[in-house]
Parts: C-alpha cells; structure tokens; sequence
C-alpha cells in the first residue's frame, strides 16, 4: 500500500484527466474536433494527377473473361502499375446500365474493378484495397467525373481521389479510362482514420444495391419522362415570349387536353385499330409511368433513399441498410433511424448533420446540375458516411453531370436554380438539402459558400487553368483510343463545350447570388438569364445519343487505331445520327396509318363500339365525319382516345380546321 503523502490527489487528477478524454473521445464530433486522416502512400503514386499512369492487365483467357464481364464475377489476374506489377488479384466488370449498355454496343470496353485483396487479404497497392476502372461512358469530354471530383476536394468535401491510367491487356492498347479510388476501407482510413463510422450506398433502383441487378433494364424508357420533368421546372423558371417555350420552338397547349394519365389508352373503342401491334409480353405499364416523382423507380421503400424517417423498424430501410459498406450492429442501425427522424422533423439538425461539409457537397453538386443523383428523380449515386449520429454526404457518379442527363437545352441549365435544386419532386421531399432553405442562417451559410466556391475556382482562373492542362495531357491519348466511344474530333468539342458550360454557369450562379438571376424557380424573364444558346449540351456526351453517347443501338467502338480518325462523311457531333434498330423498334406500339379520311365503316360500327361516344344525331351509315365545331362530343369519354402526351398544338398546322370535321392527312406518319 502506497503512503505517499499526495496520493489522494494524484488519484483524483488521473481519474478526473481519464474522465475528460472520455468525453472527447465520445462527443468530439459535436464539439468540433475532427478525426484526422492517415496517408496510406498510395495518394501521390497512381493518383498523382500530372500525367497519364499505365495499367497492363495480364490474363491468359481474357476473351473468356469479356464474355462472361455481365454476370460481374471476379476473375484472377495481373497487373502492372506504373512498372510495377501485382499478381493474383480480382478483376470483374462493373455498373449498371453501363454494364448492359456496352454489352448490347457490341463492344469490349466495359468499367472494371480491381481488388487487391479479393484472393489474398494482406495485399494491397500501398493501402489501397479496389479500384474502380470508369471507361468514361457518355463523355465526349472525358473530364466530367474527374473534374467534379477534384472540385469536391479542393472544396473540403471527403471525395474519392481519381487520376487518368492508359489500359493495355497483355500488352495491347485497350483505352484511355479514369482510375477512381474506390468508397471503402481504404478511403474511410484515409478520410477519417482507423476509428471511422459507418458507410452506406443507399440505392432503391431495380438495378441498383449490389451486382448484377439491372443488366436488362432499359433506360430509354425512363428517359422521356425524366427530361419531362426536367422542362417543367425549367418552365417555371423563365417566362418566355408568348407561344413560344424559350428555346425558339412553338409552344403547345395541354391545359385543356385529357392525356396526361400517363397511362397507354384502351384503343377498343377506336374504329379499325387492327393494325396496333400486340405489346411484348410480361409488358409493364411503368414504361409510361412518371416515375421518380413519387416513388423514384424503386417503389415501396424508396422513401428511406430519400433519407426520410418512416418509423422505428429496421425493415422499412431495406435499401440503407441492405446497401451497408461496412459491417453494421442493431445498435448502429437503431442510432442511424433517430437521425433520420430528427433531420425529417428539422429538431437539432447541428446534431445529426456536419453542418459544413454537407453544405460544401450541395454547392458543388449543384453547381453541376447532374439529374442522376439524390436530387434527381433517380435518388441515387451518393454514398452516406455516419459517425455517432452525425451524418456525411458522399459524392459518386457524375458522368452525367453539367446538365447532360436530362438533355435539356444549354441556357436552362446554365440557369439552374441553386435554391430549388431537386427535380421529379419537391424540395421538401429530401429532407437532407431541405434543411439547408428552411433556415434563414443555413440558406445564408450556403450562399457564403457559394460564393466562396465561385470566388476561389473560377473567379481565380483555376479553373480555366485546370481544365486546359488536363485536355492536353489526355489528348494524345484520346486520339489514340482504340475503343473510344466517340472520335478524337467530338472529344475537343466536347471539352471546349464543357469548358465554356462551366463559365457560364459561373457566371449565371454570380447573378442569382447578388439578385440579378431569381435563385429559385419563380418567373424570371430571358432578357435576365445568361445567354448559353451558343453551346449544345449533346456535344459533352448525353444519356439520350444512341450509341455514340453510350446508350444501346450505336455503332460497335472502333478497334482498328487506323479507323480512330473521323471519316470525311461522318456527322458532325451537334447533328443527329438515326440508327436503325428493329429490336428496340417493335417494343412501341404504331398508329394506324391515316391518310387524311377515316376509315370505311360500310354502314355499320365496328365490332365491339361503344355507340354511346357517338354524337347525338350522328348516322354512321353516312360515310361521313360529324361536325366537331372544335369540341369533344357531349359525354364522349376521352380516356378512350390515345395518350398524345404533347396535346393538340395551340396553333394547328396551315389549312387544318379542328372545327370542320376534318382530320389532317397524316400519310401513315406521326406528326413531328
């Protein structure tokens, strides 16, 4: 026994010290001290961002391999980094729409993943434990991730590093792709040390939340619906001359049309409609649905992708915690309900959410106007990182950023409104940007770092700086490509269009922040909006360009390096390609051909009519079309017509009177 005259108080100050550094270490989140970072070693090796790396990957059956890349199973192989060369590793195909929309391209050129320690759990590449190989689908420009990526960063978002790597397989040019870090182990010990939290990918997507989901969607049937969405917000933003919608087409007037159900029409009561092909069988309904605007395409449970408290059970977030990156306990999925419940009642959002860091990542996203993310109707691509309650957004994906998902026109994008960011639905319908504007402070801490992103990026030249020396070092390499999904020529329109996009959009973010630009989407008139009719936004690489964009139903990418070179016939990037597709084709139902009359009714109704949505007084025996007087019959039901979409026009073409009975003659054709 200790008969120190102070050992009393030395107790004391130990268990008082031990006391406090228990209470750091348990509330240090809230109190404003920050787990620090390690450096791994591998940062400034592959992702060094001043040149281009070389990755040999050395495989014996590499055909097998390609053949089998859609089922995403790893397969063991080489490869050598930078001369340095790394056996025994996994290597499998990735992505989702992607995966089958290059399978269907004919083509080779899929994304991959590398795992250092797939087959043996003590390697790694300097720290590093996957890789994610992007083959920079639908991106003429080749920057798009890249550079959202590096802007997350600089900006003090947590952000995957990324750095461009020139492929070869046994030694055999294969293509220019962009190496990006993968959101795992290795990141979160770089991000947040070794005591980090915990990770999720929440995706409710039919083809989203693990491998080989979704190799049979299709996204064009999506697509429409989504660019609908798209224009609409964009309408309520900008007044444009009357008849006209603001991109110098005319405009049409659905207000008094009844197709807008979304749903196919029942053609029953259609005389002669024999020619309507029958639809493909096990064919759904969702194909003309909204979809996202609700439910997003995930339907039941898709309000916890939202961030959206439900209730207490751990089964109403099944595409949270189904998605789980690290191993998750009860106890982290019970912590992780009582933040969502106090971000969707707004209570303590200091508590649940790092204030500065979330606000940073909208800035950035929204910036960059990608309509396939969280403020999308997709509600995907992001990954949620939480520590003790505390709640980080992530950034993933951004391909089809800078206003190129939704395929809009370029001066609507540029003029995306930063305070109503979220498209397919309401703001308050993702309740971790809605905070941010129910808030005056937080709505001012936004636009503080708003301005401050503007300010340090572009307004200093680094931008412009940046993007010119990234275009000439991958240059070379773009036009040696021998899988690229478009020539080197649509490449420098492509980067040049990203270029001056960028500017622009500075430019029009400057003007909503002083007032000049309305920030939301309340009316602001064309003569106030920055002028981008001078860019198209096809030309940075869209969702909706056939096969040269990615999607299904383009040309097989070139593998002959002396074919790289556009043909003098080629089409210039802005110009449309049509091309055939008989497969795709055949799934959309025809209209019957009409020639201008109707057709022969030989005195009788045809089979099956309903005769009480004819006229009153009106004898079919005639042969001839009652007199409309430019109205539906009394009591004619219009869920019997076909769904249109766009309506009648406004203004009916030259020398067609809806009022005198009279159809136009459409020669077999859909109207344009």
């Amino acid at each position: 026994m200790s008969t120190h005259k102070h050992i009393d108080k030395i107790c004391c100050v130990a268990v008082a010290l031990a006391l406090v550094i228990t209470v750091l270490f348990m509330n240090g989140k809230s109190l404003g001290i920050v787990s620090a970072g390690k450096s791994l070693g591998y940062e400034n090796r592959l992702f060094a961002t001043d040149r281009v790396h070389t990755l040999d990957i050395v495989m014996n059956d590499w055909e097998g391999f390609i053949e089998t890349c859609e089922n995403e199973e790893y397969s063991m192989c080489s490869v050598v980094i930078d001369g340095e060369n790394y056996s025994n590793i996994g290597i499998r195909a990735k992505g989702n729409t992607s995966l089958s929309n290059v399978s269907q391209m004919n083509s080779d050129r899929y994304s991959f993943k590398l795992e250092f320690d797939q087959y043996d759990n003590t390697k790694s590449y300097y720290g590093l434990d996957k890789i994610s190989l992007n083959n920079i689908i639908q991106d003429n420009t080749y920057m798009k991730d890249y550079l959202v990526y590096r802007m997350m960063g600089e900006f003090g978002v947590a952000a995957p590093l990324c750095s461009y790597v020139y492929i070869t397989v046994n030694g055999e040019d294969f293509g220019l792709y962009l190496a990006v870090e993968s959101i795992e182990e290795s990141f979160l010990q770089r991000n947040y040390g070794n005591d980090y939290g915990e990770l999720y990918k929440p995706d409710s997507m039919s083809f989203g939340g693990g491998r080989g989901n979704g190799k049979d969607f299709d996204f064009s049937e999506f697509e429409n619906n989504e660019e609908n969405a798209e224009n609409n917000r964009n309408n309520q933003m900008q007044t444009p001359p009357e008849g006209f919608d603001g991109r110098g087409q005319r405009s049409f007037d659905n207000s008094e049309t009844p197709f807008e159900s979304g749903e196919m029409p029942d053609f029953s009561q259609m005389p002669n409609m024999s020619q309507i092909p029958e639809m493909p069988e096990n064919f759904e309904d969702r194909a003309f649905a909204d979809r996202g605007e609700k439910d997003g395409m995930g339907g039941k449970g898709s309000d916890d992708v939202k961030l959206k408290y439900i209730d207490d059970s751990f089964e109403s977030y099944p595409n949270i915690f189904d998605n789980a990156k690290t191993d998750i306990t009860d106890a982290d999925k019970s912590r992780l309900i009582e933040s969502l419940k106090a971000l969707s009642n707004g209570e303590n959002i200091e508590s649940v959410v790092d204030i500065e860091q979330v606000i940073k990542y909208f800035v950035v996203h929204n910036f960059v106007v990608n309509g396939d993310s969280y403020t999308g109707s997709m509600i995907h691509n992001y990954y949620l990182y939480e520590k003790d309650g505390v709640m980080e957004m992530l950034p993933w994906d951004y391909n089809l950023a800078f206003g190129t998902f939704q395929s809009s026109d370029a001066t609507s994008a540029v003029n995306s409104a930063i305070d109503s960011p979220v498209s397919g639905g309401d703001i308050s319908d993702r309740p971790m940007i809605a905070w941010i504007f129910e808030n005056e402070e937080y709505t001012n801490l936004y636009h503080e770092y708003f301005s401050q992103f503007i300010s340090e990026y572009f307004d200093s030249g680094k931008f412009e700086k940046e993007i010119d020396a990234v275009t000439e070092i991958i240059s070379p390499y773009v036009e040696k490509d021998p899988t690229k999904f478009c020539d080197y020529d649509s490449f420098v329109l492509g980067a040049s269009t990203l270029k001056k996009f960028c500017m622009l959009r500075a430019e029009s973010v400057s003007r909503q922040l002083n007032g000049t630009i309305s920030s939301t989407n309340s009316q602001s008139s064309l003569s106030s909006l920055v002028d981008a009719s001078g860019i198209n936004i096809s030309d940075m690489g869209t969702m909706s360009m056939g096969g040269r964009g990615g999607m299904p139903g383009g040309e097989r990418p070139q593998k002959n390096p002396d074919q790289t070179k556009p043909a003098e016939e080629s089409p210039k990037p802005s110009e449309t390609t049509t091309v055939p597709n008989t497969e795709v084709q055949t799934t959309q139902p025809q209209p019957p051909e009409m020639n201008g009359d109707f057709p022969e009714f030989n005195g009788e109704l045809p089979e099956g009519f309903d005769p009480s949505q004819l006229p009153e007084g009106f004898d079919p025996s005639s042969g001839q079309t009652p007199p409309m007087n430019g109205e539906l019959p009394k009591g004619f039901d219009p869920s019997q017509m076909p769904n249109f979409s766009g309506g009648f026009p406004a203004s009916p073409p030259n020398g067609v009177n809806f009022g005198n009975g009279t159809m136009p003659p459409m020669n077999g054709n859909q109207t344009a």
